[in-house]
């Protein structure tokens, strides 16, 4: 990514923020030549710097060029990344640009598992005993296995198999499975809340395991939705963690479509199932979700489909719309 500055650059605070828009062309593809001649095109209107540390941090106010290491090239495909922002709020006594202070900060509390209500679905504590031949019936739907390419588990074998796997992950409290029931009352899907950082506020939503049933419904959208609002407004953390195998499309695109924000590929990550992983690394922070929970309210309400249950206005057209604001 290459973010170019205006002439007669002013100070106004301790700020750095760059944002970019979708580039014509993959710079993968690109001769080096080609990417010489683009790094001295100035980068679209969105971009745009603040600060007393402008020219030092990013060169003359006259003109300079800048690669984001890990985002600049690596996109979701398309030559295009939605936002990135670095900030400094504050100069140290050697003159050194440090992050800003965030006041008031103390540990965040655990999430406790516990039935959410949505008008679409429910969340539940999953539970092997009342969950499992709802889950299992409707995840045999998938007759090729599909939906568990990219999980460290699975396809299961039996209802037996299946219930077993349960017993074991379930009442944990880190992954804290829930499971993700439809409006009439059966379980379709599974996600869990993991990796949860209580001293820094993180915390990642993962093992999403969506049968057809559920698959490209209001429901899906909803119950990520309502984990992000426990997150975010209940829970008061500031940073909402999405990661996948980077070969998976799929999981990259609703990434996207939800309103993440790519932050690079973790290179041989980890094994899973024998295989080398290259794991995508996407988050929401607590200053993104505000807009973020104006849009997917405005996306699930009735108004916004048909008679027939098909969407008026794309998710990701409001997610996209309106990117990140600085603090």
């Amino acid at each position: 990514m290459v973010i170019g500055v205006r002439p007669g650059l002013e100070a106004t605070r301790y700020s750095y923020s760059a944002r970019c828009t979708s580039w014509p062309t993959n710079p993968l593809r690109m001769s080096w030549a080609s990417r010489s001649a683009a790094s001295r095109v100035r980068a679209p209107r969105s971009t745009h710097v603040r600060g007393e540390l402008a020219e030092e941090i990013l060169g003359p106010p006259r003109f300079f060029a800048r690669t984001v290491e890990g985002l600049g090239w690596d996109t979701l495909g398309h030559g295009s990344i939605r936002s990135v922002t670095t900030e400094q709020s504050d100069i140290n006594h050697l003159g050194q640009p440090i992050g800003r202070l965030v006041p008031r900060w103390i540990p965040r509390p655990r999430p406790i598992a516990r039935p959410i209500e949505g008008r679409w679905c429910r969340l539940e504590p999953l539970d092997a005993a009342h969950h499992a031949d709802d889950l299992y019936r409707a995840n045999s739907a998938d007759e090729r296995g599909r939906m568990w390419t990219y999980l460290p588990y699975g396809p299961f074998e039996s209802p037996e198999c299946y219930c077993a796997w349960l017993e074991q992950v379930v009442g944990r409290d880190d992954p804290m499975f829930l499971a993700i029931v439809e409006g009439k009352g059966r379980a379709v899907g599974v996600a869990a809340l993991q990796r949860i950082d209580r001293e820094n506020g993180t915390i990642e939503v993962g093992h999403l395991a969506y049968s057809p049933a559920l698959q490209a419904t209001r429901a899906a959208t909803e119950a990520m939705a309502l984990m992000m609002r426990l997150v975010f407004e209940e829970l008061g953390y500031r940073r909402y963690e999405w990661k996948c195998d980077s070969l998976n499309a799929a999981s990259r695109r609703a990434a996207e479509r939800l309103g993440f924000v790519y932050e690079g590929t973790f290179r041989q990550a980890v094994v899973v199932k024998g295989r080398n992983r290259d794991t995508a690394w996407f988050s929401i922070t607590d200053v993104e979700w505000p807009r973020l929970a104006v849009a997917y309210d405005r996306w699930l309400t009735e108004d916004n489909f048909d008679t027939e249950g098909h969407q008026r206005l794309a998710l990701s057209k409001l997610t996209l719309s309106n990117p990140p604001r600085d603090r």
